[in-house]
């Protein structure tokens, strides 16, 4: 039996045939985390879009994404939107207004970093969801189930 490297590097030469041998290491496509895979999908959907996959990603943070509702005192507000999107691309606020007096509404979305496997998927199905619709290949349900798997295994 032949185990190691050199002895297959032997066997191969001493065969005197015109094959030509390429050693690679394997790629596995699954390999892609949950996020590089959703990082794809909005460069993908850019492209045909004619936007950036920034614009993608915080579109779809928007419409799918985790949020929360915070009344705000006018006066705060520019202090706690400059705080809260200086967390990263997906921390986004709008303001709404509120009954409150001298109160806003802030919807604060949270950036995919903190997603648990559940919330990624949703985003991630957003996304598949618009890249079907633009003709965009994807991945089939059970890669990605596997590529959500292996997001909770690396948190």
């Amino acid at each position: 039996m032949i185990g190691k490297p050199r002895e297959i590097i032997d066997f191969l030469l001493d065969q005197n045939s015109e094959d030509i041998f390429e050693i690679k290491k394997k790629k596995n496509l699954r390999s892609l985390n949950a996020n590089g895979y959703a990082w794809k999908l909005c460069s993908e959907i850019a492209k045909i879009l004619g936007i950036t996959k920034e614009e993608v990603y915080k579109k779809v943070i928007k419409e799918s994404g985790e949020f929360e509702v915070v009344p705000i005192k006018v006066e705060a507000v520019e202090m706690f939107v400059k705080s809260w999107t200086n967390k990263g691309l997906g921390w986004l606020c709008d303001i709404q207004k509120s009954k409150l007096k001298g109160y806003v509404n802030i919807v604060i979305y949270y950036g995919s970093s903190i997603y648990d496997t559940k919330q990624m998927s949703i985003l991630i199905d957003s996304l598949v969801q618009e890249a079907k619709m633009l003709g965009i290949v994807t991945l089939d349900e059970l890669e990605i189930e596997r590529l959500l798997n292996e997001y909770e295994e690396r948190i």
